[in-house]
Order: structure tokens, then C-alpha cells, then sequence
């Protein structure tokens, strides 16, 4: 009899043999494709398993094999293509297949429900409520409002229904009644049209040429142009012509924030259907936008890191906006880069990929001198505006109020009569990072972290900012009972108290994830802001970020020195990356715009060369360093980590580990540690680690295979738990 091979989601890396269900017949069995969806029985559960192949025979003895409970599917939902893709991330992330296939489903997939028919869902009347009268119509207001637009239309969608203000709960109602029925509304079509694109000037066209001289197959083009340059519109032209061809396009953002934003302006151009997917939507919502894309009903499809494991039915261009971002990276469970499995993609179904960003990653350009990716540049902005001139500001000995110098209080003061705005960037949110007691010295620690709680005034809270951890701010020292309280340091709230207070004539809007909340919300508030009239922007990382504020003339940057020292050898191009997009921000339309950093170090190599030197040189020095040094790029990092309520069990783990690799090594691969993480309790469990070395990426992934192999059969014990991170942006 046949037996079914089967991934499973679970965290074996491994597959699992299976019977077919029972009453199945050979026939139906041979006829199974890779990719498709079965019930199976694992342990005590009940899980969703994706079919790799059907085999003649099993090495698991015939007795102890268990029959599937179903069958789910009769044909694949996902492209062969991605099917590969899946293999390959399991293997490099080495990762265990079954929860790489799980990416790949929205949540109803996952848990075994049947697909949906495609469509958008709607309401429509039934036979009784055709038959109507018009006396007899209901006498709620909104119920016959729902009733007359159906007898308009014959099947209108839930949204458009909910745009007329009409409820869940009247419909509800209407179907209690006979009145009303569900439908799925189809009619989709395939024909999208572009509105004609902005003029390109000779750096922009260039660009352009260069992406379409290389032609349909597969190529890689690094798009590296300053902030304001008119990547966009380079997108926007490339997408017109994939729809011309009728194929689809999919475009990765780095944040949910931004993708109101772009999803807006993709709107003004094309007359087509577009799906977004991201966290911030509900499972539903998901779904249709997932089912959109795969059957080819959405002809763009906009998303955050996990939208580059989305089927596609056509698909004919990748593009990765603002490559550089560490957020494309995940950080736990799956732990893959979004924009080297997108290149991955690119090449599988043999299309184009376009990486842009005005602060490449080093990886990047490393592949681009290589010769491994095509590379255009835009030195200059799309708008008469120039680049905005940046200087250090010096703040030692300087009387300093919520962390504002006098010198950058009258610039803003000037900058918001002139009428125009002002963008304040400081990374660091809640009112202070550290509450003392000036009596006996207390600090207000975490319990669970080796990190001090955050005073977040406003919700009168103290709250950890590592694992979440939040306790009722103190009045009293809990130690001597002191009242004298400091709140040391400096967060958004305190400057933004003090900006209000300074400033009161003028808006201030405080741009942080505690006072951002919902998918909406950055949109809107970037509507208002792009109305012109002159406010204070006041934020941290979320408005560097691809935002467009045309009005903003004066970017400062509140506490520099918090960005020039860092242990993790990627601190220096970070850090360069973000300073270049907060400066970015700054008279993008024909305002002049100027760039203020406050500093006690203003000698510093780092901020000397950000005030002298461009973006493209600072990474290519700080790419000849990382080549001297044998770091990635050059070289490649593989990071396996403990965590485990026990420090000592997980570096015994990891001490074991390497005593029994280290023999096995690749040439040219070393190990270090085990060490304790920098942060080492994390959420009430300690974290160890083990940091691989390689020069070569064939070197890193042999000795990483070591790893794994080698850790698997481990005893673990205490709730110790192990991961690997193939490539890891964080080290240190």
C-alpha cells in the first residue's frame, strides 16, 4: 500500500509517514499532488499536514503507521514554485519543514478549515425578500436602508454595506427574518489600467532603462538613490508595465504603518485590484486578501515581511522597499530575512526583483560590487529642492530643558513662524527610562529581565520594555519609603510635556507605538500633518520611515550620542542608516531644508563623517573594514541561543554542544562562547549563546547542518529550549 509522506508543524525537523484515509482508493491516492492539505492524527492532537510525496514503501514498520483522518484539499492551493521555496528556506534557516509549509496558509488553512470559494463576501435578498411588498418593508430604518440597496444592486459587499453605516447586527437581523442571505461576490477582473507616471529625469530614467534592458527573466537590481529621489515613481512604472503584461506584482513595506501610505498612492495610479496583508488585519480579512492573490484577482500585492510566502497566480515582479530595514528580518521562531527569501523567490519563478533604499544594507552592496545584483544609483532629489544641509550641534556645558538645547528651541521657534514644521527625532519612548529614589538609591527594576522599568507617566505605569512586564507607578520608594522620586533620563513624553508647554500655539504630535494605535492611525495623522500648517513632529523610529512631509524644513535630532556607541559590530551602519533617514526627512519639497544633531562628542569619527560625507561613501569604508575583519558581509555568523529558567543547564548545553562539534568544523570556521547573552534573564529565563564563524556561506551552512544535528538528540531538561538563526541581525 501507498504510504503518504507528510510535513508537519511541529518543532521536529523531520517529515512523518502516514496511511491514506481510510477508504481511499489507489487510484485517488496516486493521483495526490505535493502541497495539498490533510487531517492526521500526532500524538493526542488533531493537525493540519501538507503532503511532499507519495512513496512505495516507509522505514517505519506498516503496523505502526496511522491512517490520515482526511483529505483537505484534492488539488494544491500554492504554486509548485513556492512549494520549492519552502524547501529551500527549511534548509538554509535550517528550520523545521513542517512550520516553514505553515507560513505559507492563513490561519483557517492552518487549522483544517475548507477554502473559501473566491470572492468577496457579500449579502443579496432571497426569494422571500424579493417578493417583498413595499408596505411590508421593515420599520427599522436601517434594515429597510440594507433592503432598498439590495433591490439596487442584487449583492452588495459587507464593507460597502458597512460604509452606509448599515451594522452586523441589522443584518443579523434581516437574516433572522428570511429577508437576507450570504453570497460570495465574484467579478474580479483581470484588466488593470495605469494612469500616466510623473516625468523622469536622466538619473531616474536611467534607472529605468536598466531594470527593463535586462528584460522578463530573473535579474536583481539594487535601486540606491538619497531620500526624495524618486524611487517610487520608479516602482510605480514598473508595476504599470508587469500589469500591461498582466502578470502580478508584490511589493514588500517594512511597516504596517507605511502601508496606508503606499497602498493610497498606488490607488491614485492604477485602476486595479489590490490585496494588503499584514498583522494589523483580522483572520478574515487575510484570508480573502490571501485568496485574492493567489487566484490572480489581485493583480498588486502590497505587505509587511510575512506577505513574501503569499501564492501568486501570475506573478511577474518583486520589489523590496527600503531594504535595509531590520524589521524584514524575523527575530523568533521562523527566524528567515524577508528580502534574501524574496530574491530567492525572484529567481525560482524567474522574474525580476528590485531592492531600494536610500541607506542599502552592506549585504547589499557587497552583492552589487560582486557583480551578483545590477546596481543604478539617484544622487540627486526628484524636487528642485537640494539635500538639507546637517551640523553637530555641541550641548556640553549647555543648559538643557526635556533634552532641548537653547540653541535648537529658537530654531524651532523660528522654523514654526516661518510657518513651516518641525520633525524632533528621539528614540526612546515613555517619560524616562529609569525611576530612583534620591534617598537610598533604589532603581525600579524588572523582575523577569535584566532591565530597569520605564516610566510611562501618562498611564501612570512603570513597564518593560523587553518582555512587557508592566507594575503601578510608585509613589513611595519601596525601600525606605522616601517620596523623592527622580525620573532619570529622558523619553517622548518628557519632551513632548515640555514642547506643549514651550510651544502652545502650535500642534505638537507625539509619534511613538504607545500613542499610535491602529492600522490607520500613522495615515491619518500624516493626513493632518499634510495639510501644511506648522506643528512639531516629536518621534521615534516610526517617522523615519518612507514618510513624505513636504512641509517639514528643520529635522533634529534630540540625543545623537545615544546612537554612536553600540558592542554589536553593525552599530556604525545603523546608525548612519538612521541618521541619513531622520535627516531624509527634511525639505523634500522646495523648502531648504537643515539638520540639527545635539551632541557632547562632536568629534566623533562617526558624526564627522555624517556631516561630510555621503551615505554611499560611509558604507563603502564601512565595508572595508568588515572585509579586514572577516565580518559579515565578507564573512558569515550563525547564532545558536539557550533560554531556559536555569543558566547553568543552558550553558552546560551549550558547552556539550561544542565539544562535540568543534572536532567536525569546516576549514576556516571557529567557534565562540558559550557566553551569556548581553541581556542575559530575558522574561524570566536565561539566555546563552554560541556564536559560528565562517568565511564563506558553504562553510557556515555545513557547520551550521553540524550544529543542528548534533543539538537535536541533546537531552534538554528545566524547560530549556534551543534556536538557530542562520545569518542573525542581532549578536550581541
Amino acid at each position: 500500500m501507498s504510504v503518504l509522506r507528510l510535513a508537519i508543524p511541529s518543532p521536529l525537523r523531520r517529515t512523518f509517514d502516514y496511511l491514506p484515509p481510510e477508504g481511499m482508493s489507489q487510484a485517488r491516492v496516486d493521483s495526490l499532488q505535493p502541497g495539498v492539505r490533510l487531517r492526521v492524527p500526532f500524538g493526542s492532537r488533531e493537525l493540519t499536514g501538507y503532503l511532499l510525496e507519495v512513496c512505495a514503501e516507509s522505514a517505519v514498520e506498516a503496523a505502526a503507521l496511522k491512517p490520515a483522518l482526511a483529505l483537505l484539499d484534492e488539488t494544491p492551493l500554492v504554486e509548485p514554485q513556492l512549494l520549492q521555496l519552502c524547501h529551500w528556506a527549511a534548509r538554509y534557516y535550517h528550520h523545521p519543514l513542517g512550520e516553514v509549509y505553515g507560513t505559507l496558509f492563513p490561519k483557517r488553512l492552518r487549522e483544517g478549515k475548507p477554502q473559501q470559494p473566491p470572492g468577496t463576501p457579500g449579502w443579496q435578498l432571497t426569494a422571500r425578500g424579493k417578493g417583498l411588498p413595499e408596505e411590508a418593508l421593515p420599520r427599522s430604518a436601517r434594515q429597510a436602508q440594507a433592503v432598498g440597496l439590495l433591490r439596487q444592486q442584487a449583492r452588495v459587499a459587507g464593507a460597502e454595506l458597512k460604509n452606509h453605516g448599515i451594522s452586523s447586527a441589522v443584518l443579523r437581523s434581516l437574516q433572522e427574518k428570511r429577508l437576507i442571505e450570504p453570497c460570495m461576490i465574484s467579478g474580479h477582473s483581470l484588466f488593470a489600467e495605469a494612469r500616466p507616471g510623473l516625468a523622469l529625469n536622466d538619473e531616474q530614467a536611467a534607472a529605468l532603462q536598466s531594470f527593463t534592458a535586462a528584460g522578463a527573466g530573473f535579474s536583481c537590481h539594487l535601486l540606491e538613490g538619497v531620500t526624495g529621489s524618486g524611487k517610487t515613481e520608479i516602482y510605480l512604472q514598473l508595476i504599470a508595465a508587469c500589469l500591461q503584461r498582466e502578470q502580478q506584482a508584490l511589493v514588500l513595506v517594512p511597516e504596517i504603518g507605511l502601508t496606508p501610505q503606499t497602498l493610497a498612492r498606488f490607488e491614485q495610479r492604477f485602476a486595479a485590484t489590490i490585496a494588503v496583508l499584514h498583522s494589523g488585519l483580522t483572520d478574515a480579512e487575510r484570508y480573502r486578501a490571501w485568496e485574492d492573490a493567489r487566484s490572480g484577482a489581485a493583480q498588486i500585492v502590497i505587505g509587511t515581511r510575512s506577505a513574501i510566502f503569499t501564492p501568486l497566480a501570475r506573478p511577474g515582479l518583486f520589489i523590496v522597499d527600503e531594504e535595509h530595514d531590520g524589521s524584514y528580518k524575523q527575530q523568533d521562531g521562523f527566524r528567515y530575512s524577508a528580502r534574501d527569501v524574496a530574491v530567492k523567490r525572484a529567481q525560482i519563478h524567474d522574474c525580476p526583483i528590485l531592492l531600494g533604499s536610500a541607506t542599502p544594507s552592506l549585504e547589499s552592496i557587497h552583492n552589487a560590487q560582486a557583480g551578483r545584483y545590477r546596481h543604478q544609483q539617484l544622487t540627486r532629489r526628484a524636487s528642485s529642492g537640494g539635500m538639507p544641509e546637517i551640523r553637530a550641534l555641541d550641548v556640553r556645558k549647555q543648559a538643557l530643558q526635556a533634552g532641548l538645547s537653547d540653541t535648537l528651541v529658537a530654531a524651532v521657534e523660528q522654523t514654526l513662524q516661518q510657518g513651516q514644521q518641525v520633525l524632533l527625532f528621539l528614540n526612546r519612548r515613555g517619560y524616562a527610562p529609569t525611576l530612583q529614589c534620591h534617598d537610598c538609591g533604589w532603581i525600579a527594576e524588572c523582575r523577569a529581565c535584566d532591565a530597569r522599568l520605564t516610566v510611562h507617566r501618562r498611564r501612570r505605569r512603570l513597564r518593560c520594555h523587553h518582555c512587557g512586564a508592566s507594575a503601578v507607578l510608585h509613589r513611595q520608594c519601596p525601600q525606605c519609603h522616601s517620596e523623592r522620586l527622580l525620573a532619570a533620563g529622558l523619553g517622548t513624553e518628557q519632551t513632548e510635556d515640555f514642547l506643549r508647554a514651550r510651544f502652545e500655539q502650535w500642534p505638537v504630535h507625539r509619534v511613538d507605538s504607545d500613542s499610535i494605535h491602529g492600522r490607520d492611525a500613522m495615515q491619518a495623522l500624516a493626513d493632518e500633518v499634510n495639510r501644511g500648517e506648522p506643528c512639531i513632529l516629536l518621534g521615534t523610529q516610526m517617522l523615519t520611515k518612507g514618510h513624505h512631509f513636504p512641509a517639514v524644513s528643520l529635522v533634529a535630532v534630540i540625543d545623537a550620542d545615544a546612537l554612536l556607541f553600540s558592542a554589536d559590530f553593525r552599530g556604525e551602519e545603523r546608525m548612519a542608516q538612521l541618521l541619513t533617514q531622520v535627516a531624509g526627512r527634511a525639505g523634500r519639497a522646495e523648502l531648504a531644508g537643515s539638520v540639527l544633531l545635539q551632541t557632547h562628542y562632536p568629534d566623533h569619527p562617526a558624526l564627522v563623517a555624517m556631516l561630510h560625507t555621503s551615505y554611499a561613501d560611509q558604507a563603502r569604508s564601512l565595508l572595508r573594514q568588515r572585509q579586514a575583519a572577516g565580518l559579515p558581509p565578507a564573512g558569515h555568523l550563525v547564532l545558536l541561543r539557550t533560554d531556559c529558567p536555569n543558566a547553568e543547564y543552558g550553558e552546560q548545553f551549550l558547552q556539550t554542544l561544542r565539544q562535540r562539534c568543534a572536532p567536525h568544523l569546516p576549514a576556516g570556521a571557529s567557534l565562540i562562547g558559550p557566553l551569556p547573552s548581553p541581556m542575559q534573564r530575558r522574561a524570566g529565563k536565561y539566555r546563552c549563546q554560541l556564536l559560528l564563524t565562517a568565511p564563506d556561506r558553504r562553510s557556515a551552512q555545513a557547520a551550521a547542518g553540524l550544529l543542528v544535528a548534533n543539538a537535536e538528540p541533546l537531552p534538554t531538561r528545566q524547560g530549556l529550549n534551543w534556536s538557530i538563526d542562520v545569518d542573525p541581525l542581532e549578536v550581541f
